[in-house]
């Protein structure tokens, strides 16, 4: 593992790349309403993101060949994942399906801004939603802030996991094992993996001058996970709802720095 410490003023350019994820959050807000396809989402957002100079860095992002029995991987082809109810995440914005009302929907943003990357996701209600699906939403923030207080100079990424786990768990929820957060700088994915599971005192120390992502995935039912044939769109194995936050951090010398945010 090769974790690729950032300066201070790396950090101030990854700042500005998250302010734009932000920001994009904002111009959306309004749209996320019944009957609004994700495609027109889609096309929101990117025409916001390349309004500001910057590049969607998830369009076109992750091709690869079969290999080993594994089947090839299409490039992805929108500028956010977009992910309602018991899609966990990776989901392809699409002009045949429009939002409902009681929906929970998962949009996650990715660009790049004078070379460096802003990474964050979001879950929105749509129009009044289910006891359920608020207690769901309302879980799987707070375990992204208790995961984010976690990552502090010294402790261990098995801290970041254990304080997520522990909440979930604790109101009935999973947290999906096979995806987890990342490092950010210049590419969207850098050393190290931020599991979302995990025990105290555990995993790699954590440095000032990392940065990575916290972004849990928390399903009402199994932590277990399908892949749709698209290769791209990640499922609960049993359908049930799942919800996600997801800030980009930086480690300081004391309370970590969200770059995600306005």
């Amino acid at each position: 593992m090769a974790v690729m410490m950032k300066s201070r003023q790396e950090i101030a350019k990854l700042r500005e790349a998250g302010r734009l994820v932000a920001q994009t959050f904002e111009v959306m807000r309004p749209y996320v309403k019944p009957g609004v396809t994700t495609l027109e989402l889609d096309q929101i957002a990117e025409d916001y993101i390349r309004g500001k100079g910057a590049l969607p860095i998830y369009k076109g992002y992750g091709a690869r060949p079969a290999y080993n029995g594994h089947p090839a991987v299409p490039a992805f082809p929108g500028t956010i994942c977009i992910s309602i109810n018991e899609v966990v995440c990776h989901g392809i914005p699409s002009a045949e399906v429009k939002l409902k009302e009681g929906d929970i929907v998962g949009v996650d943003i990715g660009v790049l801004l004078n070379g460096w990357v802003g990474d964050s996701c979001v879950t929105y209600a749509v129009g009044e939603i289910d006891e359920e699906a608020q207690k769901l939403m309302e879980v799987a923030k707070r375990c992204t802030e208790l995961g984010i207080a976690e990552a502090r100079h010294n402790k261990r990424l098995g801290d970041v996991g254990a304080a997520i786990q522990e909440y979930a768990e604790s109101n009935g929820f999973s947290t999906v094992r096979e995806l987890g957060g990342h490092g950010v700088g210049r590419s969207l994915h850098e050393d190290p993996h931020v599991s979302h599971f995990g025990k105290h005192g555990t995993g790699l120390r954590i440095r000032q001058g990392m940065v990575f992502t916290v972004e849990p995935m928390i399903n009402v039912g199994t932590a277990r996970t399908r892949v749709l044939a698209d290769q791209w769109t990640v499922c609960t194995a049993d359908g049930k709802r799942s919800a996600q936050f997801e800030h980009t951090l930086a480690v300081t010398d004391g309370a970590p720095e969200l770059l995600t945010i306005l």
